[in-house]
């Protein structure tokens, strides 16, 4: 660094990676702003600049004086020690700038002398002060992970026949009988905690009614008329609760059953298609329900107008992740117990940092919004308006509808839908055709004995291939 540049930094002034100081007599205090930048990202200390910006500089043996200063405050005053460089700036005849560089710690969380962990907060620092803080910071330094808390719910809490099928489907072995077995079981999947109660991983994933143990972790979704949020006024609503795997069926058929159905240049017997593809919402949801952050007491909320769908998602990036580093395919894991069981399918999980770019690909109105302050994360997906699309007599009430004269059979048309969207669920052909999923299973049957159809993987995470 020379003059220039270090007149460059103090002209931004101080924020939450640089500090200025006109001088440091006490190890104890400068220690603890080591520690807030070795918790934090990093920063910059510059001792002998004035808290207006002043360059007054130090005199040669105050130089000397506070660089044995830091050596025995990073050394000895922080646990563990943190290796900070320093830089002599002369700024005048005789008057030295110290340019003190505290690195982003890779041993956190560090603590000062007296056990205190402090944290930066803009140019300020601050001392953690509560269970729930310290725990988010773990979470963020990855030593834990919300998913691993343990709750108040016991085994007996479980959905047995839920995870008795999902034993059977993904690792074909059946539940054991003996509570002691099965408890041992739970432990070894990370399901459940040492003391014998479910982790919340496994209230979220198994437990028979997860809203009545954790009634904050579910997904509110409300349709509004117009384009902006009503106090009274809506005109669909539901709160999805139950298992994860349940709370991304029930989301989904009320995105899609509030979407318009177009006929995509096709003839008036074809099926209608949704406006958005579905596979865009599938990514979307599965995002926010599994890396959303569970250190937030709040559900994920769903809104849709008539110009565009939210997707509100508790907890901002995690760490240092951007909007545009996830638009470029880099993920943090926030829950990896909740990551590790979606890939096994219970949910459409594709693989780490492959669905927003995936989204993006089906559909690239989509924008993304980390709202560091209010703790929020915003998917919005944006609709084209109704007067510019052709709707079928598919599409929900309010909509234009241009009604075909005949109808073509149900099993052709839900070979035109699988044609559009291969990873399309039953529910969501059933919200499209109007029928109840066990008749869409009985056409999906009918498919199959004709040879027209076959499923590939499982039923989550898989797709249908058509037989031509």
């Amino acid at each position: 660094m020379n003059f220039t540049d270090l007149k460059k930094l103090v002209a931004n002034g101080e924020d939450s990676h640089c500090q200025f100081k006109l001088d440091v007599r006490n190890a104890a205090s400068l220690a603890s702003e080591i520690a807030a930048f070795a918790n934090a990202e990093g920063g910059t200390i510059l001792i002998g600049v004035t808290d207006d910006g002043s360059i007054l500089g130090l005199s040669p043996k105050d130089v000397t004086r506070i660089n044995q200063l830091i050596s025995n405050a990073a050394s000895q005053l922080v646990r563990s020690p943190v290796g900070v460089q320093t830089e002599n700036l002369s700024v005048k005849k005789d008057r030295v700038v110290i340019v003190l560089t505290v690195p982003k710690g890779i041993d956190k969380p560090y603590f000062d002398n007296n056990g205190v962990i402090w944290l930066k907060v803009g140019a300020d620092k601050r001392r953690v002060n509560s269970k729930e803080e310290l725990r988010r910071f773990f979470q963020i330094t990855d030593q834990f992970h919300a998913d691993e808390l343990p709750t108040r719910a016991g085994i007996e809490k479980l959905d047995k026949l839920r995870f008795r099928d999902f034993l059977r489907d993904i690792y074909k072995q059946e539940f054991p009988d003996d509570p002691e077995e099965q408890l041992r079981l739970l432990r070894n999947m990370n399901l459940a905690t040492d003391t014998g109660v479910l982790n919340l991983a496994g209230v979220l994933l198994f437990a028979e009614r997860p809203e009545w143990i954790k009634p904050q972790f579910v997904v509110k979704a409300i349709r509004y008329p117009g384009n902006e949020i009503h106090i009274t006024d809506y005109l669909d609503t539901e709160d999805c609760v139950g298992p994860l795997g349940k709370l991304f069926d029930d989301a989904m058929a009320f995105i899609m059953r509030n979407l318009h159905k177009v006929q995509a240049g096709r003839g008036v017997n074809a099926p209608g298609l949704p406006e958005i593809p579905e596979s865009v919402f599938e990514e979307l949801l599965v995002n926010a329900l599994v890396h959303r952050d569970y250190m937030i007491s709040a559900p994920v909320r769903l809104f849709i107008f008539d110009n565009r769908i939210e997707i509100v998602s508790p907890g901002h990036l995690p760490d240092n992740l951007t909007v545009e580093k996830i638009k470029a395919g880099n993920s943090n894991i926030r829950n990896p117990i909740l990551v590790s069981y979606a890939a096994k399918g219970l949910l459409p999980y594709h693989g780490l940092g492959s669905g927003i770019r995936r989204a993006l690909n089906a559909w690239p109105r989509i924008d993304f919004k980390d709202d560091r302050e209010g703790c929020l994360f915003t998917a919005t997906v944006h609709r084209t308006p109704a007067d510019k699309l052709a709707p079928t007599a598919d599409s929900p009430k309010g909509s234009p509808i241009s009604s075909p004269k005949s109808t073509p059979k149900t099993e052709d048309r839900i070979i035109e839908l699988i044609r559009h969207d291969p990873s399309v669920t039953t529910e969501s052909l059933g919200m499209a055709l109007g029928i109840t999923k066990r008749a869409v299973l009985k056409q999906i049957d009918k498919l199959k004995t004709q040879g027209r159809l076959r499923r590939v993987g499982p039923a989550r995470g898989g797709y249908w291939e058509i037989i031509e």
